[in-house]
């Protein structure tokens, strides 16, 4: 925690969006570092700034940024991306994927949660095979659902996610990870 004290808001902000590994809304921003979303916004600036000379960038959709690369890197970004979408699926992503199918769609949190490790740059992945979507949550406008996608269930030869082997006995085991996840957070 010392480190984080002498660190500027721009440093945070970058270490933020790095680490979540998807786009960040201001306020989300200004909510983790405990401080105004005008302040966020200087430092966005400023992580932009300071990004100038270097392939990364600041990528804005209205309110919300996340890391880019910017576009004189995209031919090696997309050949990097065409030989990992041609690579077989590593067993963290099978892991993954078989979280979300199990459980009919998850959310990161409980993705991290059952694995134990942070899944963004996984999901990433998953996303940009077409194996996963993500949808926002019906209940939680903060939280997204990431869901198998129609071609996943093709591929694997089901109709219905409840065909996939043993589903009611891993279900439950997802279901008890899930409340001990609940019982945590209290």
């Amino acid at each position: 925690m010392i480190l984080q004290n002498h660190m500027t808001t721009n440093q945070k902000i970058e270490a933020i969006l790095f680490a979540k590994g998807e786009p960040l809304t201001v306020k989300k921003l200004a909510s983790f570092l405990n401080i105004t979303t005008e302040e966020i916004e200087q430092g966005i600036i400023e992580l932009s700034n300071s990004l100038e000379n270097r392939a990364l960038c600041i990528v804005r959709r209205e309110d919300e940024i996340t890391l880019g690369t910017k576009p004189e890197v995209s031919d090696l970004v997309e050949s990097i991306y065409r030989e990992e979408l041609n690579k077989e699926l590593s067993k963290a992503s099978i892991e993954t994927i078989s979280v979300i199918l199990y459980r009919n769609g998850a959310t990161r949190a409980d993705i991290d949660y059952i694995r134990g490790v942070n899944s963004s740059f996984i999901l990433r992945n998953l996303l940009i095979r077409g194996l996963v979507a993500k949808a926002p949550h019906s209940t939680d406008s903060r939280k997204f659902l990431y869901k198998p996608t129609f071609e996943t269930m093709s591929f694997l030869g089901i109709q219905n996610i409840s065909e996939l082997p043993d589903y009611e006995k891993t279900n439950q085991i997802l279901l008890a990870k899930e409340a001990e996840l609940k019982e945590i957070e209290k």
